[in-house]
């Protein structure tokens, strides 16, 4: 008896709560509630990030992004916000920026008219490459580069007729989870530009995504500390060489005749003969000269590429030719063109090409303000997937004689595990979030003011009329630019250390000049340790002063950095001057003809020239998969 009166007052107070939850919480949530696990539906994520998950599930969110494409410029403004890793440091903030180096002058508005409208000048947003799932928003200044200059202005997009025609014009995006679809709209703002053809373009969300979340968890921005462990430059050479060692690439489910060409090629190049006097190379510039010949000359002579041909544009083939992400469309545009290197039969490749732009990847589908790039990881995984179903190159090798390239900042986390044997060439090369050495290649991130002039201002001043001591103007990005501006600027009249200087032509003439008559060009690391003025350097034969803590110099497989490059630890920034001064003159002579050797190594051409940039980045590709291959 006592039971059953037991049993009716439970389930009377379990009736009573029931209809007192559904007052107050929608449907769905009535039952969870009494479950022990059951979230508050206030800060259920996918309810408030519900873009960036739960649409994905509902195939909406990739074509989120709405954008009008009926006028021949268009202006984007990325609102600021950050990304957080899988351990809950927040990396860095995706920024409102242009893409140019605003200090510098490379903002490159004056020039967009100048060129092709089939050029797509991107501006560049730089974003980290952790996982972005857990996100919060961090209030961050206005940024031109990403790595470079603050500009209080937004940034451009140029898109060519052909993107247009493939961008997504969804205006609607529901999530599945939500009572209301998230409406992306567009508004056209003044712009103070001079060319009355460039309008900016704001794009707003419906949505107040605030309202959901209060009080969120403060969090350490990653990109606002220095690393918790450093790599020296020696380390790396040891873990190079590692490597070289003991591959850790897949052994081939079967083995073919390409496996056996790479591998009689790799013989070759472990014995090649002592190459004196060669013309064509500076031998100081190498690591092994000798081997580097030997290897371009099989890779001339043996290697083959095929190309995909499945993907969409504009986020598949289609190339970006000026700007920050220019490497990546220089490539893809070359490598596309290659009547030597390409070919249409997969079965005598000995590498494959997956042929996207990591730039327009997050250009199409990311959403603003979502702080969620899973559908982002997401398009490129089911890439990944279709064409391992499709073709049974991928199969074979788990994607180990793959190769990608990429100058995007997303790109390391936007290929992570569906991606992760591949070969990647990406400018985000840091060792310490992914970054394999001995089988990725640290991209040379290139700066691109004029795609039908490349080489346009190339070139500086001889030693003798090199006037200033050590250069750097750019934005207070990261931890580190405001301590070596706090540190230098207005100390010292021999270190020309500025922070951003202002937008137009003379502006950027003046940056140019400086780094022209310089003899030292500082690059330090912004948000990510990769940077522009490591080229730009190079470009103005400037003697490049890297400060960026496991930063993987371009190229590294290849070169010797110590030959035409200072590099310094971050905690040297204090002694700048002195480490400068120290520089014998006659060792200041070899590292500034270091320079004016290895510049046609970092150029891009038209049409390609032997051991220019294109070829340089094959190579290093080409040269990894050498030394990854593992025999049957």
């Amino acid at each position: 008896m006592v039971s059953r009166k037991w049993l009716i007052l439970v389930g009377a107070v379990v009736i009573a709560h029931l209809l007192f939850q559904s007052l107050f919480f929608p449907y769905g949530y009535t039952i969870r509630t009494l479950l022990p696990t059951a979230r508050d539906p206030v800060f259920d994520e996918s309810r408030v990030f519900g873009i960036g998950q739960s649409a994905i599930k509902s195939g909406v969110a990739r074509n989120a992004l709405a954008v009008d494409v009926s006028e021949l410029k268009i202006g984007l403004v990325v609102q600021n916000e950050t990304k957080s890793d899988g351990m809950g440091d927040i990396s860095h903030s995706e920024v409102k920026g242009h893409g140019g180096d605003t200090e510098n002058g490379l903002t490159s508005e004056e020039e967009n008219l100048d060129d092709d409208t089939d050029e797509l000048a991107v501006d560049r947003d730089v974003v980290d490459d952790d996982d972005g799932d857990d996100d919060v928003d961090v209030r961050l200044e206005n940024v031109v580069d990403g790595n470079e200059v603050t500009q209080e202005k937004d940034s451009v997009l140029e898109l060519p007729s052909e993107a247009k025609k493939e961008l997504p014009s969804v205006q609607n995006v529901t999530s599945k989870n939500s009572e209301a679809p998230l409406v992306l709209s567009r508004a056209v703002a003044p712009t103070t530009s001079a060319n009355p053809l460039k309008e900016k373009v704001v794009f707003t969300t419906s949505r107040n995504y605030s309202a959901g979340v209060s009080n969120p968890v403060k969090k350490k921005i990653r990109a606002e500390m220095p690393p918790m462990s450093i790599t020296t430059i020696d380390e790396m050479n040891r873990l190079l060489a590692r490597n070289r060692r003991s591959s850790r690439a897949m052994r081939p489910r079967w083995s073919s005749k390409r496996d056996r060409e790479i591998l009689a090629a790799r013989w070759q190049i472990e014995n090649a003969p002592a190459v004196v006097n060669d013309r064509d190379l500076y031998a100081p510039l190498f690591r092994n000269v000798s081997q580097f010949k030997r290897s371009y000359e099989l890779m001339e002579r043996t290697l083959k590429v095929y190309i995909y041909k499945d993907g969409k544009k504009p986020i598949f083939h289609l190339p970006i030719m000026k700007g920050l992400y220019a490497s990546e469309g220089w490539f893809m545009k070359l490598m596309q063109g290659s009547k030597q290197f390409v070919v249409k039969d997969p079965r005598k490749a000995h590498l494959f090409y997956m042929p996207f732009s990591s730039r327009m990847l997050e250009y199409t589908l990311y959403v603003r303000n979502s702080h969620n790039r899973t559908n982002l990881r997401q398009h490129l995984k089911e890439y990944a997937e279709k064409i391992a179903a499709k073709y049974p190159f991928w199969n074979r090798t788990g994607g180990a004689d793959h190769f990608l390239v990429a100058c995007h900042d997303w790109a390391p986390y936007e290929t992570r595990h569906h991606m992760e044997h591949c070969i990647k060439a990406l400018c985000n090369a840091d060792v310490t979030v992914g970054f394999k050495l001995g089988r990725d290649v640290s991209l040379p991130e290139t700066y691109v003011r004029s795609a039908r002039n490349p080489l346009r201002d190339l070139g500086g001043k001889p030693p003798s009329q090199r006037d200033i001591l050590a250069f750097y103007a750019g934005g207070m990005h990261g931890y580190l630019r405001p301590i070596l501006v706090k540190q230098w600027k207005d100390k010292d009249p021999d270190m020309k250390i500025l922070g951003p200087m202002p937008a137009g032509v003379a502006s950027k003439m003046n940056y140019i000049q400086h780094m022209k008559r310089s003899k030292y060009c500082i690059c330090p690391k912004g948000y990510e340790v990769n940077s522009p003025r490591v080229v730009e350097s190079i470009f103005y034969e400037c003697v490049p002063v890297i400060i960026s803590d496991n930063f993987i110099p371009p190229l590294f497989e290849v070169f010797n950095w110590n030959a035409f490059s200072i590099i310094l630890p971050e905690k040297d920034i204090p002694n700048l001057k002195e480490i400068l001064v120290s520089v014998p003159a006659k060792r200041y002579l070899e590292l500034q003809l270091g320079v004016g050797k290895v510049q046609r190594h970092f150029l891009w051409h038209g049409k390609p020239l032997k051991y220019d940039l294109f070829h340089m980045t094959l190579h290093s590709i080409w040269y990894n998969r050498v030394y990854q291959i593992k025999p049957r």
